[in-house]
């Protein structure tokens, strides 16, 4: 008896890492001819799952024949079961209906005259029928046949397309991505309606399967970046991918610069708009978030709505960009290095002013600066986290009961509130370059402390010396300035208007790089006066 039963533990063993062995890949379970067989492989392997689902009945094919279905409850659509598999499958009097039933096989009467469904697919292993399962499809299995019909019937509940609340706009459109990759997919579909736009598919994590796609369009994209796309992401071996974020921080060039080298956004528009330059997008399934690459550092101080509004206004706001971001990196390590080394530089009256402010303070400049830094850095932390019913009046009414208590209390000066305060409003004109924006503010802030201007200046040429070092997939980091590409310019600081941007960037797109065509010239034209 114990040994009957070490022997039973020993199979289920077996068939668990089977199972195990199928879902990572590894080799292919064949499909039995028996039913009963594959019913209690399929038990044994996700039986113990309250939302694993089968369905035994009998269909009539000349004469009465077993089948089973099975699929996971909270992935499908139960209307669709009962409406297009189960009840065509059940109807009576079937061969009354086809005369030719006789000479073709169980199967392929199914397929071709039963069931009324668009997606239908036929496997040929288990591991390719737990891999449906497990993604929100019905297996159905025919006695007497090693052939299981994979029917697309997901259902599962979906965030419905909305604007984005990361990438507002006043002009432009609305919609941003979810976390439905066929939603997803079909959101640029529909910005982008050309054959050449290109989607393959991939699987990532051993265990979580999480379907991405690569997206390019073909004849446009440049093929080595494509191919390097698709080599870097077919090499991740994860367990699991939960967010585009693990592919993004894998298949960069410099996992240890600060800087982003590839791109992320929420909105299709941008998505088209970059892959019409000749970029890659990957899509993820299950976040709103798609990469891009090659990624440039000019692409942080732009914005869809640019395109969509008249070139001079853009072309300020991209200044204003270009300033804020110089202000919120800068400004901290600025002010600190001429109060505390270079006094000389500030004007009388301001000195003055700053003296006296700081008088009362016990701290000084460089530990004034850097607690209100962390201070303010907690605060819009905290009001991101926080639900957006208090989030922000707790951000606002902390930020100044504390900013007025300290200064009252002595431990901060009025000035610095003022510096610190434009150094984090003016962060958020600039959000693509958060993450590098903290860490080099607190650098400069840091050398500033030890050497006053001379650490700001350093620091700063460090950090220009790294950008133009850095890469994204061979396209360098600082295109166009630094290699200078004069034709690039038309659309970097500034935005020239369209009738002069007959090009696309061509560092990115090597091939087809005219994509606006010069107006057709109007043949005999007629003079003044001329009858036509």
């Amino acid at each position: 008896m114990f040994h009957k039963l070490r022997k039973q533990k020993n199979l289920f063993k077996l068939i668990s890492e089977k199972s195990k062995a199928n879902l990572d890949g590894s080799y292919s379970e064949p499909i039995q001819v028996n039913l009963e067989s594959n019913l209690n492989y399929l038990n044994q392997v996700l039986g113990d799952s309250e939302d694993f689902v089968t369905r035994e009945f009998e269909t009539y094919i000349n004469k009465p024949i077993k089948v089973f279905i099975c699929f996971i409850s909270d992935l499908i659509d139960t209307n669709q079961v009962n409406q297009y598999i189960t009840k065509p499958l059940m109807e009576p009097n079937f061969l009354n209906n086809y005369e030719d039933c006789s000479i073709q096989s169980a199967p392929e009467i199914i397929k071709s005259k039963i069931l009324t469904v668009n997606s239908l697919h036929e496997l040929s292993s288990m591991d390719a029928v737990l891999e449906a399962i497990l993604s929100g499809q019905t297996a159905l299995f025919i006695d007497g046949y090693d052939t299981v019909f994979s029917i697309d019937t997901q259902g599962f509940a979906s965030r419905a397309v909305d604007e984005p609340q990361t990438e507002t706009v006043v002009r432009g459109p609305r919609e941003g991505f979810t976390e439905d990759l066929e939603v997803n997919t079909a959101l640029i579909r529909r910005k982008i309606i050309n054959p050449k736009l290109i989607f393959e598919k991939i699987k990532l994590g051993r265990q979580t399967n999480t379907v991405v796609k690569i997206a390019y369009l073909n004849g446009i994209a440049n093929p080595d970046v494509i191919k390097e796309v698709k080599k870097r992401v077919n090499q991740i071996n994860l367990d699991a991918v939960l967010e585009s974020g693990y592919i993004e921080q894998l298949i960069e060039d410099r996992p240890f610069s600060i800087f982003p080298l590839v791109g992320n956004t929420e909105k299709p528009d941008i998505v088209a708009a970059k892959l019409l330059e000749g970029r890659v997008a990957i899509l993820c399934n299950g976040t709103p978030f798609v990469l891009t690459v090659p990624l440039l550092f000019l692409e942080s101080l732009q914005a869809s709505e640019d395109y969509y509004s008249r070139p001079y206004l853009s072309s300020l706001i991209r200044l204003y960009r270009l300033l804020s971001l110089l202000l919120t990196v800068a400004l901290p390590g600025v002010y600190v290095a001429l109060s505390s080394y270079h006094q000389e530089m500030v004007p009388t009256v301001l000195l003055t002013s700053i003296a006296a402010s700081e008088e009362q303070v016990p701290f000084s400049t460089f530990v004034e600066a850097l607690l209100m830094i962390i201070i303010f850095t907690v605060l819009r932390e905290t009001g991101t986290r926080m639900p957006k019913a208090v989030g922000g009046a707790v951000t606002i009414v902390g930020g100044l009961i504390l900013g007025e208590a300290a200064v009252q209390a002595g431990l901060v000066s009025y000035p610095m509130i003022i510096v610190v305060a434009v150094t984090g409003i003016t962060g958020f004109l600039v959000s693509a370059l958060t993450d590098p924006i903290h860490i080099a503010r607190l650098g400069l802030l840091v050398m500033a402390g030890v050497m006053g201007l001379y650490g700001v200046v350093l620091g700063g040429l460090l950090l220009l010396i790294h950008m133009c070092s850095l890469r994204s997939f061979g396209t360098p980091y600082l295109e166009p300035f630094a290699p200078t590409i004069m034709n690039e310019l038309k659309d970097s600081l500034i935005r020239v208007p369209f009738s002069f941007m007959k090009r696309r960037p061509a560092p990115i797109s090597k091939r087809k790089s005219i994509r606006q065509q010069l107006p057709a010239p109007i043949l005999n034209p007629s003079k003044d006066g001329d009858e036509s």
